[in-house]
């Protein structure tokens, strides 16, 4: 366990958000997505200074009677941490947002585009980078310059692709910061950065390297970050030390899986909410249970998952009747586009899988969009199958959190192109996500596999879980962060 330390946490969306009630009444609620997820426990360890982007209106008129500064709030296990909300120019932090970070970087971290009709790097997209991108990432680091210049001793601990351009500006301005970035999405191989042009391909890769280390889930994610910072940067890079070199300074490059905070996972699977929520599904769930739980994101590979199920209902016409899919997806990103014609999409298959397989007294495929986090935990308890598809993922924390609480031996059915695979493959089921027949053949494999087996998988998956849980993710990155600032002082 790392001594206690100043840590200034920074993220586009923040561990809590405002709101007002039905009465008019100010309401905080935690904020949603793996990230927070990720880095819940933070406080409890630490004395953390968290700096994030207000995200509602309620958020706007916090930061405003905050006067622009940090205050006070407690996590939900009551650890006090001090939040500032950086209230952003609208019409900038929609560029950045709907414009940059989403459509263009996660799109292209994520492999998502068809290269023959998209992206068009037009003048909209280089406006939206430079009045949009550029300007947010300005808009954070002169918060953490500012906390720097109240905190002695902290260090800045950033987070995702919302943020690569801030650490090279915090950097310029306070030389000497410990500065620290992890990258919670895939790291694609040099070749998808060139759809980008060179000033933005490099700015990302600079920026990053302006960090004393950079953290990524996976080896394969990592590597790929240094053959680009060759590639793309003429970078110095030791593959063997995953050391960086570039205008006089050492970067570490480093990789570390997310993980769960495992007490709460416990809890909450324990809690009223989720026993609640676990009875009604009892009541009403078939004989086998096929689970998938997500956000609406391409990325997810929702609508290939319900083809696989559909293949698979062909090709086992015994289990009509028998075996269900609950697919729990929380609505996501909706003023994208993108994201909304796949909404669309999703709700089209299942229609088209119920259309041709329900029967009196059966529905084979029950879809809910809707945030309902006690929901998903409860439909984690009660899985025969997890199916985690993903086309592509930086890890995937569903993969971990579901073993973790299941009460009926399920397997997991996990895409060789999320990162979680890497360390969860002994015990899971690979699949491709792009064959369908080999999803559907893994479904089959899943149900029909011995229960011994399916005992012996669940208990691997839950011992590496606890014994790699989220404060050990912490706890080596912020060994990687005193290794750097050991070397930069001797």
């Amino acid at each position: 366990m790392s001594v206690r330390r100043k840590l200034i946490v920074v993220s586009n969306r923040g561990p809590v958000t405002f709101h007002r009630d039905a009465d008019g009444e100010r309401t905080a609620r935690r904020g949603g997505g793996g990230l927070v997820t990720a880095l819940g426990t933070l406080a409890s360890r630490h004395d953390v200074t968290w700096i994030a982007s207000a995200m509602t209106g309620e958020d706007r008129a916090v930061a405003a009677e905050a006067g622009d500064k940090a205050f006070e709030e407690r996590t939900r296990d009551g650890s006090l941490f001090s939040l500032r909300l950086v209230a952003h120019d609208a019409e900038a932090y929609n560029s950045y947002y709907n414009v940059v970070a989403n459509p263009t970087l996660w799109f292209l971290q994520h492999s998502l585009w068809g290269l023959a009709t998209e992206p068009d790097v037009d003048a909209a997209l280089l406006a939206a980078w430079t009045d949009g991108y550029e300007a947010v990432n300005g808009a954070f680091a002169d918060a953490v310059c500012d906390e720097l210049a109240r905190g002695e001793g902290a260090a800045v601990f950033f987070h995702d692709y919302h943020l690569y351009l801030a650490p090279r500006l915090v950097r310029d301005r306070v030389p000497d910061a410990a500065l620290i970035h992890f990258v919670h999405i895939p790291w694609p191989e040099p070749d998808a950065w060139r759809v980008l042009p060179d000033p933005q391909r490099r700015a990302v890769h600079a920026g990053l390297l302006a960090n004393d280390v950079v953290g990524l889930h996976t080896a394969r994610w990592r590597d790929n970050f240094l053959q680009s910072c060759d590639e793309l940067l003429e970078a110095d890079v030791d593959r063997r030390t995953g050391d960086v070199q570039i205008g006089g300074r050492t970067c570490l490059t480093r990789f570390h899986p997310a993980s769960v905070d495992v007490d709460e996972f416990d809890a909450l699977a324990a809690s009223e909410a989720v026993l609640a929520a676990e009875q009604e599904l009892v009541a009403e769930r078939p004989e086998f249970l096929v689970l998938r739980v997500d956000r609406t994101d391409p990325s997810k590979n929702v609508v290939r998952g319900f083809k696989a199920f559909a293949r698979y209902l062909e090709l086992q016409p015994e289990m009509h009747g028998r075996v269900g899919m609950l697919a729990l997806l929380d609505p996501s990103r909706q003023d994208i586009p993108a994201y909304t014609a796949y909404l669309e999409a999703i709700e089209r298959e299942a229609a088209a899988v119920n259309a041709r397989f329900t029967r009196p007294g059966w529905n084979p495929l029950e879809l809910r969009i809707e945030d309902d986090f006690p929901g998903a935990v409860a439909a984690y308890k009660q899985f025969d199958v997890l199916l985690v598809n993903a086309i592509v993922d930086g890890l995937n924390l569903v993969a971990k959190e579901a073993p973790l609480v299941n009460t009926r031996e399920g397997v997991l059915v996990l895409s060789e192109n999320a990162g979680a695979h890497e360390e969860l493959h002994p015990w899971a089921l690979t699949v491709n996500p792009f064959d369908l027949e080999g999803q559907a053949a893994a479904i089959h494999e899943a149900l029909t596999m011995p229960v011994e087996q399916r005992r012996r998988n669940l208990a691997g998956i839950r011992d590496h879980v606890r014994r790699h849980d989220v404060a050990a993710w912490i706890d080596a990155q912020l060994g990687d962060l005193d290794e750097a600032r050991i070397r930069l002082s001797t």
